[in-house]
């Protein structure tokens, strides 16, 4: 299982926030690339770098934080955050961008959102499912769709997704541990989507939301998750990076 330290980036700030709520704002370091290098030399080799600025702009905004990560680190960057056109993936992908997340646009645009699948390839196109009680949550997550979860997830995967990250918006932010339930839930329906090809592809799911000890790990990796995504729970001295070392190299 892949772990993956997440970045929020707000002014160029590095932040956290508790279930997406912007006024939860709390500031944890001025300078993202000295976080991300600090991850690096831990033996980290992922990152999960969120424009917060962007989601609520709807447009991409924090790119040139983006560049200089990804310039000065050898981090595998998975960038999210308000991107909702052609221009804004290529600007994200000129900027160093290894795999870009779309959770909004895939509701309200599906068609570009498809276009996207097919232009950059499955590898490159991670599918952004947060949710509220099982309904996908838009816009940064202010808005609640009516889109339910699980069928959300297995139509994008005979769209040739395989790579999902899920958060249970509820549990983002309060450390008090992930969606066990749900996650198993989405491995056990949709493990194998056969699409239109008949080609079969199995969910690469990526935890996300309320990892709050180091002991909560195993168990989403033995759930079969693929990668897990950590914020506040580093941020806030629950995990440590030296923990997460150890995990890396032993697993």
């Amino acid at each position: 299982m892949r772990i993956i330290p997440a970045i929020d980036i707000i002014d160029g700030k590095c932040v956290r926030l508790s279930k997406g709520d912007y006024d939860t704002k709390k500031i944890y370091n001025e300078n993202p690339l000295e976080v991300a290098k600090n991850f690096e030399a831990h033996g980290i080799k992922h990152l999960h770098l969120v424009d917060l600025d962007g989601a609520k702009s709807k447009h991409i905004v924090n790119h040139k934080i983006l560049e200089q990560i990804a310039s000065k680190t050898s981090l595998h960057i998975d960038f999210g955050g308000g991107l909702k056109t052609d221009q804004d993936l290529h600007i994200a992908f000129e900027s160093g961008a290894s795999q870009i997340t779309g959770g909004s646009i895939a509701v309200k645009d599906p068609e570009v959102f498809e276009n996207w699948i097919t232009t950059y390839g499955a590898e490159k196109i991670i599918l952004g499912a947060d949710a509220q009680n099982e309904k996908i949550a838009i816009n940064g997550w202010q808005e609640e769709s009516t889109k339910d979860l699980i069928p959300f997830i297995t139509s994008y995967m005979k769209k040739g997704i395989c790579y999902v990250i899920c958060t249970d918006i509820s549990k983002d932010g309060m450390l008090e541990g992930p969606s066990f339930d749900l996650y198993a839930k989405i491995i056990n329906q949709g493990t194998i989507i056969t699409d239109d090809r008949d080609i079969t592809r199995t969910i690469k799911l990526i935890a996300s939301g309320g990892i709050s000890t180091f002991d909560e790990l195993p168990k989403l990796a033995e759930l079969g998750c693929e990668g897990t995504i950590i914020g506040k729970a580093i941020y806030e001295n629950r995990i440590t990076l030296k923990q997460l070392e150890h995990f890396i190299l032993n697993q």
